[in-house]
């Protein structure tokens, strides 16, 4: 029986990629707020609501339009995280679960998520975890990583 297991670290940036990181949060905001504008207005116009494959259609017109080049900083995984979590609230939504999703505010749980684990590098005898656009991110050592890193959450 495998067990999943997660493990909380204290990652030692610097400057360049605080900013990078704080720009990263930013975006999978913008992206989440975006797309449940997109959903509630279709939801109002009782529209469908669109599937995760085609919020990630509607994100790539983001990535590549002129009024919004700035998406194309950041790693498409983390952004595309964010559509899935709102595709999450949503079906929550709809079976009851929970309430309508809410937009989400700056500064309030700010984080995004790296889901490839073949994007993932972790040095741990030299404490560093390298993530895409990020590069190589010292971290405090509080104890080892057991197994394999499927994901990397940085809040």
């Amino acid at each position: 029986m495998q067990r999943l297991q997660a493990f909380k670290y204290e990652l030692m940036p610097n400057g360049e990629q605080v900013r990078k990181m704080r720009q990263f949060a930013g975006m999978a905001r913008f992206v989440f707020n975006r797309g449940l504008a997109l959903q509630k207005a279709r939801y109002e116009a009782g529209d469908k609501k669109l599937g995760y494959a085609a919020l990630c259609k509607e994100l790539t017109g983001w990535r590549n339009s002129t009024e919004t080049p700035w998406l194309k900083d950041a790693p498409i995984h983390p952004l595309q995280q964010s559509l899935k979590d709102l595709e999450r609230a949503y079906a929550n939504f709809f079976a009851k679960r929970a309430d309508f999703p809410r937009f989400k505010k700056k500064g309030q749980r700010d984080s995004f998520r790296y889901p490839d684990p073949k994007q993932i590098r972790l040095d741990q005898g030299n404490r560093r975890l390298y993530l895409p656009k990020l590069g190589w991110l010292r971290f405090r050592k509080s104890r080892e990583v057991l197994g394999t890193v499927k994901n990397v959450t940085v809040s």
